[in-house]
């Protein structure tokens, strides 16, 4: 059983944290509080804030010798990412505070695997949570009232928070003998009848887990594969690069890829639906782009066709990160088509712009022994080209 991490700053919000540690304990779990105030050493904490900041890259100095408080939680956030990183024992963590505390140890809580518990009480609980969130397992509770003194409210709602988090440490939900081997992919309604096809053909043998691809669609896979929860990615659909790139609302960010790049893990990839940017409703699509090619998917999403020149942009963007891949990999391009209305006789049918687009990963790709680029003269949703993924899926699982 692992024990109870407690975060915060003991300096201004000791009695709860202490009262918190108390609850866990009473609920039969071991608990360690952790200080992380970055003025003033605060009474009770198993873990001092100096003790964290010394993880900090630059030092001790880096967290605790800043003047201007933004800076200081910042540096804080970063030292104690390193500090949880680094321990072999946790069952769960459990942060509470204010806007500060709640943006410091969430940024932590972030980098902790998919599976470990993390609860946050928060005074912003009951807003936007996405920021402190993100593709994680990370539970936020509102705190109701402000995390500044023990009352009838506050004891409740923390001691809930600290019952909870106990019960997780001690109840780990261990892994079944029935789990078969996680395959993350990639889907856009656009896609969907590609990753039918492969979830029919590999759904037997493979536990299929597929991502929307909305922005935190990637973020979720790549967050299970740096937690080591998959066994492999067939990512048949990158169409969140686009919109980063060019400004959509299902944007991926700068570390799409990044977990495949860190982890070697093998990867199959594609270029579905990247001949689209996504937009909300027709009359939200920004000034610029009115007068382009634009299909109304439905009432809330309208699709703005690639041009040449931002498939351009798009394929370099993609291939300079598969070239930094150390694990076997399979890019395959679909010759007629990247998505379902980018068909012959469909509204976003346009060979220039996907010539631009392959010509561009075919300029950028650097032959390596465990990458191939692969190229496919079918469109992404055809039977054949979804053979061709999970043959090359099975290539480089053998």
């Amino acid at each position: 059983m692992g024990k109870v991490y407690i975060v915060g700053t003991c300096d201004t919000k000791g009695a709860e944290l202490n009262y918190a540690k108390q609850v866990v304990l009473s609920a039969g779990a071991d608990a360690v509080l952790v200080d992380v105030g970055t003025v003033g050493e605060g009474a009770g904490a198993d873990i001092q804030a100096r003790e964290v900041a010394e993880f900090h890259p630059e030092g001790t100095a880096a967290v605790l010798g800043q003047t201007d408080r933004g800076t200081a939680v910042s540096a804080m956030a970063k030292a104690l990412t390193a500090f949880l990183k680094s321990r072999n024992d946790i069952g769960a963590v459990l942060g509470l505070g204010g806007t500060g505390n709640t943006a410091l140890v969430t940024e932590a809580m972030r980098a902790l695997p998919i599976g470990v518990p993390k609860l946050m009480v928060s005074t912003v609980a009951s807003g936007n949570v996405a920021p402190y969130v993100g593709p994680n397992d990370l539970t936020m509770m509102y705190s109701v009232v402000d995390v500044a003194g023990l009352n009838a409210i506050s004891r409740r709602v923390i001691g809930n928070a600290g019952n909870a988090a106990a019960g997780m440490a001690r109840n780990t939900i261990p892994a079944s003998r029935d789990d078969r081997p996680g395959i993350g992919m990639t889907m856009f309604g656009v896609t969907t009848s590609c990753v039918t096809q492969i979830r029919e053909m590999l759904g037997k043998t493979h536990e299929i887990y597929v991502f929307h691809a909305t922005g935190v669609g990637g973020q979720s896979m790549e967050k299970l594969v740096d937690s080591g929860l998959l066994q492999g990615v067939i990512d048949v659909t990158t169409t969140e690069v686009p919109d980063l790139l060019i400004g959509g609302v299902f944007p991926a960010t700068e570390d799409r890829f990044g977990a495949i790049i860190r982890t070697g893990l093998p990867y199959i990839g594609s270029v579905g639906a990247v001949d689209m940017v996504n937009f909300g409703a027709h009359e939200t699509v920004p000034a610029p782009f009115r007068d382009r090619k634009l299909h109304v998917h439905n009432a809330q999403v309208t699709l703005m066709r690639t041009t040449p020149k931002e498939n351009r942009r798009i394929g370099a963007f993609i291939v300079e990160r598969l070239n930094r891949m150390q694990g076997s990999v399979r890019f395959l391009l679909p010759l007629q088509g990247v998505s379902a209305i980018d068909a012959a006789g469909q509204p976003f049918h346009d060979p220039e712009a996907d010539e631009a687009l392959f010509s561009a990963i075919r300029a950028g790709w650097r032959d390596a022994p465990n990458r191939r680029l692969v190229e496919i003269d079918a469109h992404i949703n055809s039977a054949e080209f979804a053979a061709a993924l999970v043959a090359s899926f099975h290539e480089i699982h053998a």
